[in-house]
């Protein structure tokens, strides 16, 4: 049976890459010392294409380097978890169990002069090499356990990573986290949610962190077939059913046991009889402070931003009015850009629509993260997240959207800011993402003016970079 989420645009490679001296049409800007990096999966081995979900491919981190005007190398990675060595014919990394997971495929970070590979739902970090080699798992000089998050944020005053990290192993809790610029956790937060939810993100403002509390949630069904003979599948997902949301489940299912290397589903679904509900709790406070606020059904992968102003917390997120409810392969529905304003004092939550068609992996730039922004930036998508054609720039004062359109053919990914100095203007500087081409079956690297979204410089690779998820721009310094 066909798997969208392993042909086209989203088909994975089956090759490491070392290319120097990259082609540069155009000029790139010489402010940008250092790498573009971007994660996603790339599943290795053999896979059944009936039980493999786009979440749970191997992850496989893309870096360009630029520096002095010159795109100096490309490199592709496999992040060698347990399961990636040994569908790639390698031995597991010192000290890593055989039956482990995949490496993280969600995002890739700069903490504390380490580049890390993150993954979200319980999974561990892993350090990588300047030249995107696997060193190993990151547990932040061992102050932080039980897996990170696929997306902290780093607070703009301090350079401290805040986060917020679920797993069905911590049964009814989320971890609020804050790791210092030394990359150790010097603050940790257990809160208390209404079950096992999938919380992919947060938001954080300069007063409060908001949670998403919302209608994905822990499926004992689907886990218990990954984990479990057939025969003991209706006990296990009783017990497993029984124990999120009130005790820790002490060990994880093996995935895709019998067959480890075959079923790569995703264990989280839609639940229509789950409360939607954003939660406040200021920054230094714990579950106990925590406020929640009830919205209609609906989920949200990623915030653009958040800022807090006059007792009122502003969230401009992408919106699904459902997500997972049909299929296990990857997300649906269809995404649109809203605003909710939390009302501290009313007690409500107000919900507009800032852009009705659809797009996702929402940017801004990353001096305001927690600050009331003007401009975000975010690619078109289709209902199942193939990629569009079109960039947007959100004009969020006057309401008005920028369109970049690339052509028939073209497929964007997240765009990331840069700017052209510490203190430039909000969209004074460049917006890097890389950029398929059907016909060619190959991607390049796009380099945009932000203020007028035309093109700057283009870097061409002779491949196709697969869709992905999330990358940062990493400086030198």
């Amino acid at each position: 049976m066909a798997n969208r989420y392993l042909e086209g645009g989203f088909a994975p490679l089956h090759q490491e890459f070392t290319l120097t001296d990259l082609p540069v049409t155009g000029t790139i800007p010489d402010h940008l010392d250092g790498r573009y990096l971007r994660n996603g999966p790339n599943p290795a081995g053999e896979l059944d294409p009936e039980l493999y979900h786009w979440f749970r491919g191997d992850g496989m981190v893309h870096g360009v380097r630029l520096r002095d005007g010159r795109a100096e190398w490309y490199r592709n990675r496999w992040v060698r978890g347990p399961m990636t060595s040994v569908a790639l014919g390698e031995e597991p990394l010192a000290g890593m169990s055989a039956t482990g997971g995949e490496g993280p495929n969600t995002s890739v970070i700069a903490v504390a002069g380490r580049t890390v590979a993150i993954v979200e739902g319980g999974g561990s970090a892993y350090e990588l090499t300047d030249e995107l080699d696997t060193v190993g798992p990151c547990d932040f000089d061992g102050t932080l356990t039980g897996g990170y998050t696929a997306h902290p944020k780093r607070d703009p005053a301090t350079g401290e990573l805040h986060a917020v990290s679920y797993s069905f192993l911590r049964g009814n809790r989320v971890q609020y986290s804050v790791i210092g610029v030394d990359g150790r956790a010097r603050h940790t937060v257990d809160i208390e949610v209404g079950g096992s939810p999938m919380m992919h993100d947060f938001s954080l403002t300069e007063s409060y962190v908001v949670f998403y509390d919302l209608p994905v949630t822990f499926d004992a069904r689907i886990a218990a077939e990954m984990s479990v003979p057939r025969g003991l599948q209706l006990p296990a997902r009783l017990m497993l059913s029984a124990m999120v949301g009130r005790v820790r489940v002490p060990t994880p299912p093996t995935p895709g046991s019998p067959t480890p290397a075959q079923d790569r589903r995703m264990p989280y679904s839609w639940d229509p009889k789950y409360p939607a509900r954003i939660g406040v709790m200021p920054r230094d406070g714990g579950s106990a402070d925590v406020r929640w606020f009830d919205i209609e059904p609906c989920y949200v992968f990623h915030p653009m931003n958040a800022y807090d102003e006059d007792g009122v917390i502003v969230l401009d997120v992408v919106r699904y009015d459902t997500m997972f409810e049909q299929g296990h392969r990857g997300p649906s529905g269809r995404a649109a850009l809203d605003r909710w304003e939390v009302d501290l004092g009313a007690g409500k939550v107000r919900q507009s629509r800032l852009d009705d068609r659809p797009q996702e992996f929402p940017r801004v730039d990353e001096r305001l993260v927690g600050q009331r922004h003007r401009y975000g930036y975010a690619p078109a998508v289709g209902s199942d997240l193939e990629s569009g054609a079109t960039l947007y720039k959100h004009d969020l004062r006057t309401g008005n959207t920028t369109e970049r359109s690339f052509g028939t053919g073209k497929g964007l990914g997240e765009f990331v800011f840069e700017p052209v100095s510490p203190d430039a203007a909000e969209d004074e500087g460049v917006l890097m993402g890389f950029v398929q081409d059907a016909a060619t079956d190959r991607s390049e690297l796009a380099i945009l003016d932000a203020g007028t979204l035309e093109t700057v410089a283009s870097i061409a690779l002779p491949h196709r970079v697969p869709t992905g998820f999330h990358g940062n721009w990493i400086p030198s310094n």
